[in-house]
């Protein structure tokens, strides 16, 4: 993997989600509820039509990247953040925000695997495009994922 695809987390506007067709939120304060949040994602996923192109590889890269970001913020940004997924005809957009504005995302450099903390590697690999931005009060670390198909 590219070092500098994966250390480029840049400060990046949010996209706006062009004709949502379903969008999903959840506020999460411990890690259990993330376990709860994920699994209502994947159940609610199984329920809705996939983006075009779509397969259940793509959900399950959607569902890695959602867990990476969403423990990344509950580790590093203290909680509750807030939790976003758009579906739309393009893929989906994870968008997890929390309180600390003044608190980039960085990624982990030269850090032995066994020791964890690439989630952010591994986010930027799953997703077309990623980033973060503050707005005000608040930071937002976001993914926009599409089908690989």
């Amino acid at each position: 993997m590219s070092t500098d695809r994966a250390a480029a987390w840049a400060h990046r506007v949010l996209p706006t989600a062009t004709a949502a067709h379903v969008t999903w939120n959840w506020t999460i304060a411990r890690p259990a509820e993330l376990t709860g949040a994920r699994r209502e994602l994947s159940r609610s996923l199984a329920a809705v039509p996939l983006p075009s192109g779509a397969d259940e590889d793509d959900v399950e890269r959607l569902l890695l990247a959602f867990e990476e970001l969403t423990s990344n913020g509950l580790r590093h940004s203290g909680a509750p953040i807030q939790v976003r997924v758009d579906s739309c005809d393009g893929g989906w957009m994870v968008d997890v925000s929390d309180a600390l504005p003044d608190r980039p995302p960085v990624p982990a450099v030269d850090r032995d695997p066994a020791l964890g903390g690439l989630g952010l590697h591994l986010v930027a690999r799953l997703s077309a495009a990623f980033g973060w931005t503050a707005d005000g009060a608040r930071k937002h670390v976001w993914a926009a994922l599409v089908p690989a198909g």
